[in-house]
C-alpha cells in the first residue's frame, strides 16, 4: 500500500499567509460604515479590532503577509497537521477516486480555530491591550481563543450561543479551564442581549446574537478588543496555513486535487484550505472544483441573496457585501453549531458571484450518516461541522464511481467530535431530524436588507 500520512518538517512550514484578495480579478466590494454608509478605512475598524487585523482586513494589494515570529513559534508546537489518504473510506465506497483529508483535529484544541486565535491575541498583546472578547457557537472558536488569550497573558470573555451551550456543556468547561468567562447568548449582561430576550424570551440564540453582545462588550470596556473566528477576511488569511501546507503535502503524495471541499459556516476553514489552491485557477488556468458544504437548514450560499447586510443581529458591525439569509434569520437548532450563521464572508461571496466555486447544502441526517461511515473506516469521530464536508466528499466519490473517473478529492477535517457525543447519541437513537427553510421565511428576513 502507498504511504497514508504526509507530514512536513519544521523547516518546510509556511512562513507567510496567502491573501487571495490581491489576485482576484473582481475584488470584494467595500465594507460600509453602518452609520455613514461610506467605504471603511482601517482606522474605522480600530475601535473594534486589533489595528493590525484591521489593516489585514482591508488589504487587497499584498498577496503574501509574513507570519510574526512569535506566532510561528506557537504554530510549530502542533503544525504541520497531517494530510491523510483515506484508503479505507475509498474501499468502503468502492470508488476509483483518491480521497485525502487535511486533519486539523489533531492539534491540542481539537480544531482549526487556533490558527487564527493565536495571531489575533498576539496582535492585541502587541497593541498593549489587556482583554479580548468574542462569540462562539459549538465552542471550538471559544476554546481556541481562551487558550490563545492565556498564552499571551490576556483576559478573555466569551458569549456562547445558548442552544450550543446546552448541547455541548463540556466546551464551555474547556474555555473556563483556560481562564475565560463564558455567558450563554442572548444574555442579560448587554443591551443587545436584553433586547433579544425581551422580543422573544424563549430565543435560543445564534452566532449573530452572540456577535452583537461581544462587540458591545469590546466597545464599552477599556483595553478590550473584539476577536472573530470566521467570516472576516483577516481570519481566513490566518487559516491559509492549512492550504499552504496541503499544497506541499499533495506534492509529496504525487497528486493534485480535482475537487477541494470544506464545510461552511462563515468561511474560515473553507478559505483556509481552498484559497492557496484557488490561486492556481486564478493565475495558471487550473480547473480545480471548489465546494463549500453548508447545512440544509442554513443555506446562505445556495438560497441566500447577495446583499449589504450586518454581520450580527443588532446591527453593530459594518455592512458586508455577502450572500445572506438576513441578519435576523434564526437558524434551526442543529448540532453543527459552528455553521449556524446567516451570512458568508465577502471573499467567498464574490467568488460565488463569479462562479469560481459553488455551495451545496447537506441535510443533518446525511451529515451524520457520513460521519458514522468515516468514523468506522478511518477511526476518527468528526465534528458535526466537518461531517458536512465528509458528506460532500462522499457525494463526489460516488459520482466518480458512476463515471469510472479516478479523480482526486481533498477535504478539510476541521475538527474532531469527541465533545459532540450527545449529537451522535441522538443520531444513533433515531432522534435527529432534518430542517428546511421555507422560501417565505427567507423572503421575510431579507425584506429590509438592501439589494446591492
Amino acid at each position: 500500500m502507498k504511504q497514508k500520512r504526509f507530514i512536513l518538517s519544521e523547516k518546510e512550514l509556511p512562513t507567510r499567509w496567502y491573501n487571495i484578495q490581491a489576485e482576484m480579478k473582481n475584488k470584494p466590494m467595500a465594507l460600509l460604515h453602518p452609520g455613514t454608509k461610506q467605504p471603511l478605512k482601517p482606522e474605522d475598524l480600530f475601535p473594534i479590532f486589533a489595528e493590525e487585523c484591521s489593516r489585514q482586513e482591508l488589504n487587497q494589494t499584498d498577496a503574501w503577509i509574513d507570519i510574526p515570529e512569535e506566532v510561528l513559534d506557537k504554530y510549530k508546537s502542533y503544525r504541520s497537521t497531517p494530510l491523510v489518504r483515506a484508503y479505507d473510506l475509498e474501499k468502503a465506497l468502492g470508488t476509483p477516486a483518491h480521497i485525502y483529508f487535511k486533519n486539523e483535529s489533531v492539534n491540542p484544541l481539537g480544531s482549526h480555530k487556533v490558527n487564527s486565535a493565536l495571531p489575533q491575541c498576539y496582535y492585541c498583546k502587541q497593541e498593549g491591550l489587556t482583554n479580548v472578547t468574542t462569540e462562539t457557537g459549538a465552542g471550538q472558536w471559544g476554546a481556541a481563543l481562551a487558550y490563545a488569550a492565556k498564552v499571551f497573558g490576556l483576559e478573555c470573555a466569551v458569549y456562547q450561543v445558548k442552544i450550543s451551550m446546552q448541547q455541548k456543556p463540556y466546551r464551555s468547561m474547556i474555555m473556563r479551564t483556560f481562564g475565560a468567562t463564558v455567558e450563554g447568548s442572548p444574555s442579560m449582561s448587554t443591551r443587545a442581549g436584553k433586547s433579544l430576550i425581551t422580543q422573544d424570551p424563549s430565543y435560543s440564540g445564534s452566532l449573530g446574537s452572540a456577535i452583537s453582545e461581544a462587540i458591545e462588550l469590546a466597545t464599552t470596556t477599556p483595553g478590550c478588543k473584539y476577536t472573530l473566528g470566521s467570516v472576516l477576511s483577516h481570519v481566513t488569511l490566518h487559516q491559509t496555513i492549512i492550504g499552504l501546507e496541503a499544497e506541499k503535502q499533495m506534492e509529496m503524495a504525487g497528486e493534485y486535487p480535482d475537487v477541494v471541499i470544506a464545510c461552511f459556516g462563515g468561511g474560515s476553514n473553507f478559505g483556509g484550505l481552498a484559497f492557496p489552491f484557488m490561486r492556481h485557477n486564478l493565475l495558471e488556468g487550473k480547473q480545480t472544483q471548489f465546494i463549500a458544504a453548508e447545512p440544509e437548514s442554513c443555506p446562505k450560499l445556495t438560497r441566500g441573496e447577495f446583499r449589504y447586510d450586518f454581520g450580527d443581529e443588532s446591527g453593530y458591525t459594518p455592512l458586508l457585501p455577502m450572500y445572506t439569509l438576513g441578519h435576523n434569520f434564526h437558524p434551526a437548532n442543529i448540532h453543527a453549531g459552528g455553521l449556524r450563521y446567516h451570512g458568508a464572508g465577502t471573499i467567498v461571496s464574490q467568488l460565488i458571484k463569479d462562479k469560481l466555486m459553488e455551495g451545496v447544502d447537506i441535510p443533518q441526517t446525511e451529515a451524520f450518516k457520513a460521519a458514522m461511515l468515516f468514523a468506522q473506516t478511518e477511526g476518527i469521530i468528526p465534528a458535526p461541522e466537518s461531517s458536512h464536508a465528509i458528506a460532500s466528499a462522499i457525494r463526489e466519490a460516488r459520482k466518480a464511481k458512476e463515471s469510472g473517473e479516478e479523480k482526486v478529492i481533498l477535504f478539510n477535517l476541521s475538527g474532531h467530535g469527541l465533545i459532540d457525543m450527545t449529537a451522535y447519541d441522538s443520531y444513533i437513537n433515531g432522534d435527529l431530524g432534518d430542517y428546511q427553510v421555507s422560501d417565505d421565511e427567507i423572503r421575510r428576513n431579507l425584506q429590509d436588507v438592501p439589494v446591492v
